[in-house]
């Protein structure tokens, strides 16, 4: 039987960390372009998509020409050294396979594309600093991409100035309720009140009017 994989879900922080590809087809070119907006992100291939020859024109990832089938394993740990995670990309499976091993002696994370490795990429839903991944550990990426779609619908743009809205209030209450269950009794009111979630459609200013009435309102209610 194959064994059995246990993910949990994290949301790691990837500035400063190096992210190397191997495959500079259709495959490395999305992982690429997802990965260059959190790390150092290093793509190496015999050839590459136009996308990534872009994106290296921007200086978003860096490009090293080489055919992945030649290299050593030296050489393999050699363009690995210090890695975070390493994306076997390329079109054959034994090269995919030997850069898994590679990785996995030096105790560096691996995200197989043609089989389930140690770390799964989520579809990722992203309002402001609300940040939503959704995975089926590699079972269904397709499955992952429909719910996406259908999460999309409902955590509208809305959510984002909610955030803010609420980072905002609970800076206000720290300075003026010295209760912290008071202050998350509080923000909930906030948070459930349709007419804030409507004006906030409108503008945040409007949105933070709303829920500032409420807050003088809880403030001034007694006991």
């Amino acid at each position: 039987m194959p064994e059995k994989k246990s993910f949990l879900p994290l949301m790691v922080d990837l500035h400063g960390r190096k992210v190397v590809i191997f495959g500079g087809g259709s495959v490395g070119e999305r992982k690429a372009e997802l990965f260059s907006e959190y790390a150092g992100t290093m793509v190496i291939s015999r050839n590459f998509s136009q996308r990534l020859k872009e994106l290296h024109k921007q200086k978003s990832v860096t490009l090293i020409q080489m055919d992945a089938g030649s290299l050593s394993d030296n050489e393999i740990k050699e363009l690995v050294d210090g890695a975070f995670l390493v994306i076997p990309a390329t079109s054959n499976r034994q090269i995919n396979d030997r850069i898994t091993s590679v990785a996995r002696s030096l105790n560096i994370l691996t995200n197989q594309v043609d089989t389930i490795g140690e770390v799964t990429i989520p579809a990722v839903i992203r309002r402001g600093d609300l940040v939503i991944g959704i995975s089926t550990t590699g079972s269904s990426p397709a499955f992952s991409r429909y719910v996406r779609q259908k999460i999309e619908k409902v955590i509208t743009s809305e959510y984002e100035q909610m955030i803010i809205l609420q980072n905002d209030i609970r800076t206000y209450l720290k300075e003026h309720v010295e209760d912290q269950k008071r202050r998350r009794s509080i923000l909930w009111k906030v948070l459930e009140d349709a007419i804030v979630w409507k004006d906030i459609s409108d503008s945040y200013e409007k949105g933070y009017n709303r829920a500032y009435d409420i807050v003088q309102e809880q403030i001034n209610k007694k006991d």
